[in-house]
């Protein structure tokens, strides 16, 4: 069985698109509280707050999906974006790194982490 690896900008642009549903599900909920327009009125800020959490988040990755290193990975031929030492392929999921002391080693997400780094 093999292990599916998800690149870290796929992650947290499914992060911020399931804020914008929760948002969207609390506000619907709000609509069951018409009776009580403060009960209403508080789900419909919170579901907006996800929704603008959500913006801020996708914000967040645009600026963040500017500064990422683009290579082409070897398994499929796309051009792909990387953030830290290790990450997957957006389109194959294959492990890739720009660190050569790496090359070879078991694929493991907390070679990005500055503690595991020596």
């Amino acid at each position: 069985m093999a292990i599916k690896y998800t690149n870290k900008i796929n992650k947290i642009r499914t992060f911020a698109l399931s804020l914008v549903f929760i948002g969207i599900l609390v506000m619907y909920i709000g609509i069951f509280f018409r009776d009580s327009p403060i009960l209403m009125t508080i789900a419909m800020l919170i579901g907006f707050l996800f929704i603008i959490g959500s913006t801020v988040v996708y914000f967040w990755i645009g600026m963040l999906s500017t500064k990422s290193v683009q290579v082409v990975c070897p398994s499929c031929k796309k051009p792909t974006k990387m953030l830290g030492r290790v990450d997957a392929c957006m389109h194959c999921s294959e492990p890739l790194t720009l660190d050569p002391s790496l090359e070879g080693k078991e694929f493991d997400e907390s070679y990005n982490n500055k503690s595991k780094r020596s």
